[in-house]
């Protein structure tokens, strides 16, 4: 049997580090300002949801 080889951390914590930083900065949008800065918080807080989304749907098939 092979020994599983270590993955670098950006490899394992990448993809979900980079959904919190855009949901954090889609949380301080929303906080500073209306208009277009609220359509970009709402794009940016869409994200974890649509990323959940897919997830499950793949999960589905």
């Amino acid at each position: 049997m092979k020994p599983r080889t270590s993955l670098p951390l950006a490899a394992v914590f990448g993809i979900p580090a980079g959904i919190g930083l855009v949901t954090v900065a889609g949380l301080v949008t929303a906080l500073l300002d209306d208009g277009l800065v609220d359509a970009v918080s709402w794009v940016a807080l869409s994200v974890p949801v649509l990323v959940a989304a897919r997830s499950w749907w793949k999960r589905q098939r």
